[in-house]
């Protein structure tokens, strides 16, 4: 069976161009047995002739299907991109081509652009100019944006952990299925479109090849300001690692559903609240896990000779595997004062937050544990953290899907608020510490990771309750009066001589 493809042209005051690069299409694409090609223009309310003239070939050229559209009002280089993938979604193509109306990409490598996905090899294919550079300077490509071109690449490749000759070639194959899988309707209407797909594609795990394009520069107008262009690009990079720290949120590189909630990773192998609550745990104890999640602290726990008592509203086979006991209830619901084996801790990683009356179970939790003191664990978001902060003082105030500002949070917590949240539910403070930001889920484990970590500690220490990213807190609740009471009526003073009486 035929695979549609769509060849999708850009086009902005391009009328000197557009025949030429439509009558430079190969004519072996539209002969090709695996495929059954359609051309699409989509013209941006040019100032000139593009649409006559693009409309004009058609009409000369009636063997090959060419859709001529024209936009009323001017979408911009990367909004006239989206209304050409979605043409290409709703029309159920399997894979599109982009092509720039202006002939600066050579239609003649449409066929090389299209293999690789008709070979099922990859799901994007990027025409390169800098796989063979001193080429691109032989086509004149001004040597300002040679340079810039490969600085830019560079810091990309870096910030993201990719590994392409070129981010900045408008030269791009897509599987449609790909394109389908990502946001893109979020994304920027001005040039930084290129970059901002190829992040959603590479953080969603679509795989990529380049091939050598030749460059060509003639008489096309450059309408691109490279200092805005350069910027844009490098916040966008910088943002997309940042987004799964839940430091800030940004649709475009949010790949679930609003009704999907990401998956609760492990924080394990570096500086961080699963880490500090394991470090609290000696061997032989029995551990009570409000709030258990996957399973994953469990079988960490189990395999250091601690008995676990899971409890959580969905309780995962691996938490059942590596539990003692486990229990499936929404925590807002759990009554603590029914669990009745003795525990040495008490878990609430990450729970206290979701909670919509923190207080009242505090009290309970304390009046359930009064007599045996077990050390209770606490850890939550710091909403004082610097970036918080920075970005009240901008007027943001943007929840996400996990970080400080989940959008299931139900309260949030500085360090004072919730030592004062303690004291007054009856806990005593045995210990306070700022935990810095799980820069290896952002970044993945590697130099930058530890280098921003290390940053992290020693601002940490310098000011706590401005650059701990969470809060982690060990308290152990106080006899509640009714055991002050039984105590007394219990105890007699020791007998005392004569002499001290």
């Amino acid at each position: 069976m035929k695979q549609k493809a769509l060849i999708f042209i850009v086009s902005y005051n391009a009328e000197s161009f557009i025949e030429k690069v439509l009558a430079r299409i190969p004519r072996e694409v539209f002969h090709n047995p695996e495929l059954a090609v359609e051309v699409l223009v989509i013209d941006d309310q040019s100032e000139d002739r593009t649409f006559e003239n693009a409309r004009r070939y058609a009409q000369a050229n009636p063997g090959i299907k060419i859709n001529v559209l024209y936009n009323p009002k001017n979408q911009g280089y990367g909004g006239n991109q989206k209304i050409g993938y979605h043409y290409a979604i709703q029309r159920n193509f399997d894979l599109v081509v982009l092509l720039h109306g202006d002939g600066q990409y050579a239609p003649e490598f449409l066929a090389f652009m299209i293999a690789p996905l008709l070979r099922g090899e990859a799901d994007v294919v990027i025409g390169s100019r800098m796989i063979h550079k001193l080429k691109a300077l032989k086509g004149r490509m001004p040597v300002y944006k040679w340079i810039g071109n490969q600085i830019l690449t560079s810091l990309q490749n870096w910030i993201l952990g990719t590994r392409l000759s070129e981010f900045h070639s408008g030269y791009r194959a897509y599987r449609v299925a790909a394109l389908e899988s990502v946001p893109f309707s979020c994304n920027s209407n001005y040039f930084d479109f290129d970059t901002e797909i190829l992040i959603q594609l590479h953080q969603t795990g679509k795989r990529f090849t380049e091939i050598a394009v030749p460059t060509f520069y003639g008489q096309e107008l450059c309408r691109v300001n490279g200092l805005k262009y350069g910027l844009r690009i490098l916040r966008a990079s910088v943002r997309s690692r940042i987004v799964p720290l839940g430091i800030f949120y940004d649709p475009r590189f949010d790949y679930q559903t609003q009704t999907q909630t990401p998956p609760y990773e492990p924080k394990l192998g570096y500086p961080s609240s699963h880490r500090f609550a394991l470090d609290h745990v000696a061997p032989g104890t029995t551990v009570l896990d409000l709030g258990c999640g996957p399973g994953f602290m469990a079988r960490e726990l189990s395999q250091r000779g601690i008995r676990v008592i899971s409890v959580d509203a969905n309780i995962s086979p691996e938490t059942r595997q590596y539990s003692i006991k486990s229990v499936s209830v929404d925590i807002d619901q759990y009554d603590v004062s029914s669990e009745d084996a003795p525990v040495d801790t008490v878990f609430l990683l990450d729970i206290i937050e979701h909670l919509r009356a923190p207080e009242l179970f505090l009290q309970n939790l304390r009046h359930r544990y009064a007599r045996g003191k077990p050390a209770i664990i606490i850890t939550t978001g710091n909403i004082a953290f610097f970036v918080t902060r920075l970005s009240l003082f901008f007027g943001q105030f943007n929840y996400a899907k996990r970080g400080i500002l989940d959008f299931t949070h139900a309260r949030l917590f500085t360090f004072a608020s919730l030592r004062r949240c303690l004291i007054q539910s009856g806990y005593d403070i045995v210990e306070l510490h700022g935990i810095p930001a799980p820069f290896p889920l952002a970044f993945g484990p590697g130099r930058l990771a530890n280098f921003l970590l290390g940053i992290n500690r020693f601002l940490i220490r310098v000011a706590r309750s401005l650059f701990a990213y969470q809060i982690a807190i060990v308290v152990r609740p106080r006899p509640t009066l009714q055991v002050l009471l039984e105590d007394a009526e219990k105890s007699q003073p020791a007998p005392r001589s004569a002499e001290t009486g």
